[in-house]
This record gives C-alpha cells, sequence and structure tokens, in this order.
C-alpha cells in the first residue's frame, strides 16, 4: 500500500488510448494545464479517456512515494470520461475532460467521506455535494480523494491514512490541511486541484508546495455554515499550478463564468505588510525579502505601492476559540475515542469553547471596523503566507497537543484572520528559499467581491515572475 492507501494496482488505467501517440503531452509531460486540456478535449482533439488516463498513469508512477491521494478512482474515472465522449455538448464545456482532485471533506457519489479521520464513517455518499456536481456539470472527471490531517484542524498532513509528503522536498509536509490536494498539483498528478480553507488550508499548502491556491470570500460559493464549514470561516477553492487554471475551476466552482478570465487590474493600490500577526512569532528574514521583491516588480509595473499596517487583533483567543470550535462541531456525531490524542484535546477545548460562550461576534466586527479603515487607503494588501518554509513530514498527529498548537502558531499565522472575517485572499509563489530550496509564497487579500482582482493582480504576478510548473523532481520547468 501507498501512504495515501491506494495500492498500484488499484491507481493503474487501462490501455492507453491511440491518440497517446501522437500527443506530446503523452509521456506524462506535466506542462498540460487544465485551460489547454479543456480545449483539446472539447475540440476533439483528445478523448476524454486519454487525458484522464495519462493522469492516472502519473499518479501511479509517483503517489507511491508522496502519499497525495487517500482514494485514487481509476476504474470509476476512466469509466466517467468515456461516458463524457457522448456529450453532444462537449465542445462547451469549461472543464471538458479535466482530471480534478477532491479533498476528502466532499461528498462524491459512491465514496466515502472520511476527513483524514478512522472515526467517520466508510458507508459511500448517496449524492454529490453541491461543488463536485458543479465539476461534473462542466465536464471534470474526479480522479481521486486527496490526503488531510484528521478533521482538517492542523497545517501538516497526516493521519492514521498514512503521511503526505511535499514534492520538493519529499522530508518536509506539503503544508495542511489540504496537504494532499497541494501535492497532487506540485507533482503533476493533476492539473487542478479542490481544497478548503478554514485558517488557511488552501494558502499554507500552495505555499508550501509553490503553487497559487484562492479561497474566496464567504458566500461566493454554495455552503450549509454549519460545523462542517467551521461557522463560516472554511470555503472551498482551486489549487492549480497557473492563475488562468485556478480562475477557471473557481468560476465553475462560484458558478460565475466571468471569473475565469479577470479583467485586469492597472494602477492599483496595494498595501505590503511584513509586520507580524502576533509578538510570539517571527518571519523568516528569506520570506521578507520574497514580499519586497513582489513589493518591488508591482511598483515597476504601475501599481501605487506603500507600506500598510494590518490591524492583527492583540488578543488571539477569540481566533484560537474559533479554531477548536469548528472541529469541536464535527466531532459531536464521532466516537471520540477513536480520534488521535491531539485532536480529542483540540475538541474537548472547542466543547468548553462553546459552553462558556467564548466566539463572540463583537470579535469580528471589530477586525472588520479595523480592516474597511485599512482598505480605504488600499484595494489590495500583500503579506508574506507563512512565517517560515514547510515543517518536517513526520507522525505530528502523534504528538500531543500543545506542540502542534506552537508549531502551527508559529510557521502559519497569517491566513488566519481572513477567515474570520470571511474576505478572500490568495497564496502566489514568490520565489525559492535560498538556504532551503523550499518555495516561498505571498498572501493577497482583499475586501468582500475582490476575487477578481486578486486573480488578476496575481496573473500579472505570474507574467512577471515566472515560477515552477512543478516541483524540480517532477519535470515540469519554468513556464516563460
Amino acid at each position: 500500500m501507498s501512504p495515501g492507501g491506494t495500492s498500484p494496482d488499484d491507481a493503474s488505467p487501462d490501455s492507453p488510448s491511440p491518440d497517446d501517440a501522437h500527443d506530446p503531452a503523452a509521456a506524462g509531460d506535466p506542462g498540460e494545464t487544465a485551460v489547454q486540456i479543456a480545449a483539446r478535449v472539447g475540440s476533439g482533439v483528445c478523448p476524454p479517456d486519454a487525458a484522464v488516463a495519462r493522469t492516472l498513469r502519473r499518479i501511479d508512477a509517483r503517489d507511491h512515494e508522496l502519499g497525495a491521494f487517500r482514494r485514487v478512482r481509476a476504474e470509476e474515472a476512466l469509466r466517467e470520461a468515456r461516458g463524457l465522449a457522448d456529450r453532444a455538448d462537449l465542445a462547451r464545456l469549461p472543464l471538458a475532460g479535466v482530471p480534478v482532485a477532491v479533498k476528502d471533506v466532499l461528498a462524491v457519489t459512491g465514496e466515502s467521506v472520511r476527513f483524514g479521520s478512522a472515526a467517520t464513517s466508510a458507508a459511500p455518499e448517496a449524492a454529490d455535494h453541491a461543488l463536485v456536481a458543479r465539476l461534473r456539470a462542466a465536464g471534470a472527471v474526479i480522479v481521486g480523494l486527496t490526503a488531510v490531517p484528521e478533521l482538517c484542524i492542523f497545517p501538516t498532513t497526516d493521519s492514521s491514512f498514512g503521511i503526505t509528503r511535499n514534492p520538493w522536498d519529499r522530508s518536509r509536509t506539503p503544508g495542511g490541511s489540504s496537504g494532499g490536494s497541494g501535492a497532487a498539483v506540485s507533482a503533476g498528478m493533476v492539473p487542478v486541484a479542490h481544497g478548503t480553507d478554514g485558517l488557511g488550508s488552501i494558502r499554507i499548502p500552495s505555499a508550501d508546495c509553490g503553487l497559487f491556491g484562492i479561497k474566496p470570500g464567504r458566500h461566493l460559493l454554495p455552503g450549509d455554515g454549519g460545523a462542517d464549514s467551521w461557522y463560516g470561516m472554511s470555503e472551498s477553492g482551486p489549487m492549480a499550478t497557473t492563475v488562468a487554471d485556478a480562475a477557471l475551476m473557481l468560476s465553475v466552482l462560484a458558478g460565475d463564468p466571468g471569473l475565469a478570465h479577470p479583467e485586469p487590474a492597472a494602477g492599483l493600490r496595494i498595501g505590503v505588510s511584513a509586520g507580524t500577526p502576533s509578538p510570539v512569532t517571527r518571519l523568516a528574514s528569506s520570506l521578507a525579502d520574497a514580499l519586497e521583491q513582489v513589493a518591488d516588480t508591482l511598483l515597476r509595473a504601475g501599481h501605487q505601492v506603500a507600506r500598510a499596517r494590518v490591524p492583527y487583533p492583540r488578543n488571539p483567543l477569540g481566533l484560537l476559540a474559533r479554531w477548536t470550535r469548528g472541529p469541536a462541531g464535527q466531532a459531536r456525531t464521532l466516537d471520540r475515542r477513536m480520534l488521535a490524542p491531539r485532536t480529542r484535546t483540540h475538541t474537548a477545548i472547542g466543547d468548553a469553547v462553546e459552553r462558556w460562550g467564548l466566539v463572540k461576534d463583537s470579535y469580528a466586527q471589530r477586525i472588520e471596523q479595523d480592516m474597511r479603515a485599512l482598505f480605504a487607503d488600499f484595494d489590495i494588501v500583500a503579506t508574506p503566507t507563512l512565517l517560515r518554509t514547510a515543517p518536517a513530514a513526520a507522525r505530528w498527529s502523534d504528538r500531543r497537543w500543545l506542540p502542534n498548537a506552537v508549531s502551527s502558531i508559529r510557521y502559519a499565522s497569517y491566513p488566519g484572520i481572513w477567515n474570520v472575517l470571511g474576505w478572500p485572499a490568495a497564496s502566489v509563489p514568490a520565489g525559492v528559499h535560498p538556504g532551503d530550496g523550499m518555495p516561498i509564497g505571498v498572501q493577497l487579500a482583499g475586501p468582500p467581491g475582490s476575487e477578481a482582482t486578486i486573480l488578476a493582480l496575481a496573473a500579472e504576478i505570474e507574467s512577471l515572475r515566472p515560477w515552477p510548473r512543478t516541483a524540480p523532481d517532477y519535470a515540469g520547468g519554468v513556464r516563460h
């Protein structure tokens, strides 16, 4: 068995399509983007099952050392791709034949949703989640479910199903909680993947894996706002190697075709802030330097760039209370004796938080008031995504809660405030660390409704500062 819980036989696709013999991407070149796949499949140049078969071969060859997938849907994906070829509207489908990985938190018909936990039910789902249904309606093929830490609590990805490793350095974590999705895209196994972000869980692995990932603002996508969404803090979003691919996927998830092609944003007022969210945290100098380099690029491109001070709350307890309350709500239906010790502690704290009424609307309202004052002067604010590069890939789930919590705060404190607000934020690749060679991300955040502006600015950064399409060990190279 692979670290992700899928044997090589499970992931092996059928024999290659005859189309493969004439297709430059047939050898497994991860340079084929979602936009390119959809164009080729929609025009009839490439059958949908050929695109999916190539993806499954890459998963079969690479995931045994990364553990990105908890479950690979090899037979099901090929069958669904062949059925897709019969659709009369194939040429009009925005994701025609595009292989997509879905984080193991959304219902996929016939699959179980495990949330990285042996305490969850292995019973198959009877229907697709609304977002999965939108992906399928757009022509996407769900090739697998990606690994997450238990209940998606911590920013490293390991669980009873195994340890997920970073394609840039397999001794490091790909981040979390959407770490499996990040590893799958960064290793060129799939062009795009779904993630969820309740306290940075799209942006953290995007930064750790050299990807672009965006958390949309609250209410852009369908959701129930219950415990599984961490009471309004968590949103689904795309992770991709290009901004265009992420924009395309987000447009499908949001049901808004205009997001796929955001208008270029000229002369933006950009606030740059390297201040840390807490006095107990320290930003690594190389990550601060990367932010400065991006700021210089944007200034030369004609944007108005100035220093900003993000009004992080002085008391972090309101944020920490929300972090514990969400998973505690999810755990109410589970046998907590089956949870990892750190998860039991975390959810017990969340129960106490709810009993004592520590999650107060006034906390978020004060932050929003301060943020709106900041954004009176700026259109977008740029910060580091993380305080340091990715920690070790290890069995963090076997360690006590306090070391996990302290490590999380010292590593990934920047993203959470945007979840409390429910405002959009993204992580954009910003180079590599000169010492350890790991990717660095810069976070772009904006007020409600600024998803298109963030996408346009990220695309401009991508054009001015191209980044590697995949991790160095998995081919690719810099896109020019």
